[in-house]
């Protein structure tokens, strides 16, 4: 047992819904970068529910090590050490990617950064693969619930460049990169898990 693990109720929470919504996305043996891997719950989560995956995070700099109470703790031979990754640079620690995860990260970063990250995973991801992006999100610019709208003001309060982004704007973004919305899954406590295809 390692202690003082960082620990996050949502990532208990949540894991489950995604697991049974990725283990349907990436269903051959593959590479998966996992960008804002933050505690490290789900990584080790997924890399032991799906053992034909090699289970790759990352981090910003600084807070790669996060995740390594967790990942040390399990011991998973499929699950790589922890990179730091900082999106708006133009090298990235990793070249080609089989398929890329991502949760609650678009709405912290900036969207310059959302942008970014989009541009270094069309750069690296292989043609046809996919990118999972768990989170909420607005629709015809509309917040999807109370909880959602409350949520947006406490991210606004805490800093101006983060917010629940707009999909019209995630279209847009991923339109220019070539990606394409493959499927949008509604999921518990009003998020959406986005399935995006390099074309």
């Amino acid at each position: 047992m390692v202690d003082n693990k960082p620990f996050s109720q949502a990532c208990e929470n949540n894991r489950q819904p995604i697991l049974e919504c990725i283990k349907t996305v990436f269903t051959e043996p593959a590479t998966i970068l996992e960008i804002g891997t933050g505690t490290g719950q789900h990584a080790v989560y997924f890399a032991a529910e799906l053992p034909h995956l090699t289970w790759q995070p990352s981090d910003r700099p600084g807070g790669a090590e996060h995740s390594l109470g967790w990942i040390k703790e399990a011991d998973l031979a499929n699950i790589r050490p922890p990179l730091e990754l900082d999106v708006s640079l133009g090298s990235w620690p990793v070249d080609t990617i089989d398929g890329a995860y991502s949760a609650n990260t678009a709405h912290i970063m900036s969207w310059e950064e959302v942008e970014a990250m989009f541009a270094g995973l069309a750069k690296r991801l292989i043609a046809g693969g996919l990118f999972c992006l768990y989170g909420p999100f607005n629709y015809e610019g509309q917040f999807t619930s109370d909880s959602n709208r409350q949520f947006d003001h406490h991210l606004r309060s805490q800093a101006p460049h983060m917010g629940i982004r707009n999909m019209d704007d995630m279209l847009e973004l991923a339109g220019r990169v070539r990606f394409g919305l493959e499927r949008d899954v509604e999921m518990p406590a009003n998020n959406r898990l986005l399935v995006w295809r390099k074309l």
